[in-house]
């Protein structure tokens, strides 16, 4: 297999791109029982959602003809997506073996696969804005939402719960997200709060996505491997990197079950410790 199709697996698994298999979102790689090398025409494996095919013929665009069979298949799919839930690579911890190899994943810290992956994923299909759409949705108040500007909270209590988050948007802090006008705001819903959360990657040169977690593991260099999503549906694993066509966006639809605190961020490794992170609490506050 060729260095860049094996690195291109490798990183694919590492971001896992699950949360982008759906109709909202726009980066997921579907599948079919096909063999490599032929034309994508079969639809996408049980489990996915409306979108997958168009990806899937995307996601073979780009790995040409030279992947291993079981990754062109539903198994390899799977796998690397977590279509039916957690990445299967989060699950073992591992890759498989003929993934591992110097040089496949960088250099440790000092590497920023977000770099690689937007570049791979900029021009993958599903829905975009336009940066003044962008700098609106990173500025607007979401409704039935309290703000506090000098303490940087957003606290919701009502049961719906709609707000936007801009990946390093233009004329702030690159690493962060801003939502409301204000840079990683703590944001407060009441248990059982039905949460949908737009999120834009902004960033001209670096992939980006959110996830909600359990834990503490924002410090991680790569926190997914500590602390899974907190909630079914709170994982949206990367958006590739803005193009003339417009800024890429997917959402994020969950319920807010369990009370706690926990943290959304930024799942591409690296990102979290930069600064995309901040505080989500489920909580009574009435």
């Amino acid at each position: 297999m060729m260095r860049r199709q094996i690195k291109t697996l490798a990183t694919a698994a590492a971001l896992a791109a699950a949360g982008l298999v759906t109709a909202t979102a726009i980066t997921a790689c579907g599948t079919s029982e096909q063999t490599p090398g032929t034309a994508a025409s079969a639809s996408a494996p049980a489990g996915t959602q409306a979108g997958a095919q168009d990806s899937y013929s995307y996601y073979r665009s780009m790995m040409g003809g030279g992947a291993r069979g079981w990754m062109m298949g539903p198994a390899g799919y799977r796998w690397m997506t977590g279509v039916t839930g957690v990445p299967g690579w989060m699950r073992g911890g591992h890759f498989p073996a003929f993934m591992m190899g110097s040089g496949m994943m960088g250099t440790g810290t000092s590497a920023d696969p977000g770099k690689f992956m937007g570049r791979l994923w900029a021009d993958a299909p599903g829905p975009r804005v336009t940066p003044a759409q962008a700098a609106r949705a990173g500025t607007q108040i979401p409704p039935g939402a309290h703000i506090n500007q000098a303490a940087r909270t957003i606290t919701f209590t009502t049961g719906s719960v709609r707000l936007a988050a801009v990946a390093s948007p233009a004329g702030g802090p690159d690493e962060t997200f801003r939502i409301a006008g204000m840079v990683n705001p703590k944001i407060t819903v009441p248990p059982g709060a039905q949460v949908s959360i737009q999120v834009i990657n902004a960033d001209p040169d670096t992939a980006h996505g959110l996830v909600i977690t359990k834990g503490q593991s924002q410090s991680s260099w790569m926190p997914m491997m500590t602390s899974r999503p907190a909630f079914t549906g709170s994982a949206l694993w990367f958006l590739g990197n803005p193009t003339t066509a417009g800024m890429h966006t997917g959402t994020l639809t969950f319920t807010a079950a369990a009370p706690g605190t926990y943290h959304y961020l930024c799942p591409v490794p690296g990102h979290a410790q930069k600064g995309m992170t901040g505080l989500f609490t489920v909580s009574n506050t009435s």
